[in-house]
C-alpha cells in the first residue's frame, strides 16, 4: 500500500531534489554569465550567435532543454550549468543548482531550480531550497515570461524563452553581470540583438 503523506507535505515532492553544487571564479573586474530556459529542443536561430557574440564566462540552463545535443551546442561557446526541466528526463542534469560565484573578496550565491514561482512570487518549495542555500538569487524558467523581482529578500531572474515561442510572449534570454560595485540583470531580444524590457 502506498504512503501517505501528512496534510502539510502533501505537495511535496516523493524523492528529495537531485542538487549539485558548482562554483565559478571571476576575475576582480566581474564578469557575465549568459543565462537561457525552455529552449525546448529548438533554440531561437539567432539565439546561439548572440550567446557567441556575448562572450559569457559561464552559460546558465534553467531547464526544459529537450534534446541534449542543444546543451552540446552551448558548451561549444562557454563553460554551462544546467538544471533539468519537467519534460526533462532524468538521466541528464541536476534538479538543482546552488552555485556559488566569486570575485576578488565577495561571493554571490545564486540557486538555479526550473520551477521557482506563480506569477512575481517564489513558491514554498523554492523559497526554503533558496533558504537552505542562503541564495542572493533564484534563477528559474518554466513560465517562459521574462522577470526580475524581488520576493521574501530573493531576486528572482527568469530569462523568459529562447525556444518556440509562446502565445505573444517574447524569445529572449538574460544576462547576469557581476560588477565590482554589484549585479545587474537584463534581458536580450534574440529576434533584435538588443536589449529587451517590458511594455509600459
Amino acid at each position: 500500500m502506498p504512503r501517505r503523506r501528512s496534510r502539510a507535505n502533501r505537495f511535496a515532492p516523493l524523492t528529495p531534489p537531485r542538487t549539485e553544487q558548482r562554483t565559478l571564479a571571476l576575475p576582480d573586474a566581474g564578469g557575465t554569465l549568459a543565462v537561457v530556459a525552455d529552449t525546448h529542443s529548438h533554440p531561437h536561430p539567432e539565439a546561439l550567435p548572440l550567446l557567441r557574440a556575448m562572450a559569457p564566462a559561464a552559460i546558465v540552463h534553467a531547464g526544459d532543454i529537450g534534446d541534449l545535443g542543444v546543451l552540446t551546442d552551448l558548451e561549444a561557446i562557454a563553460p554551462l550549468i544546467a538544471v533539468r526541466g519537467n519534460i526533462d528526463g532524468r538521466d541528464g542534469p541536476p534538479d538543482v543548482v546552488e552555485l556559488t560565484i566569486t570575485r576578488a573578496e565577495s561571493q554571490l550565491r545564486v540557486l538555479l531550480t526550473h520551477i521557482a514561482v506563480r506569477g512575481p512570487k517564489l513558491k514554498a518549495d523554492a523559497r526554503r531550497l533558496a533558504e537552505g542555500f542562503a541564495a542572493d538569487v533564484v534563477i528559474c524558467g518554466h513560465s517562459h515570461v521574462p522577470l526580475v523581482a524581488r520576493d521574501a529578500g530573493f531576486v528572482v531572474f527568469n530569462p523568459g524563452s529562447i525556444g518556440p515561442r509562446r502565445f505573444a510572449l517574447p524569445i529572449v534570454f538574460g544576462a547576469l553581470d557581476v560588477t565590482p560595485t554589484g549585479v545587474d540583470l537584463r534581458h536580450i531580444d534574440c529576434e533584435t540583438g538588443a536589449r529587451w524590457r517590458p511594455p509600459a
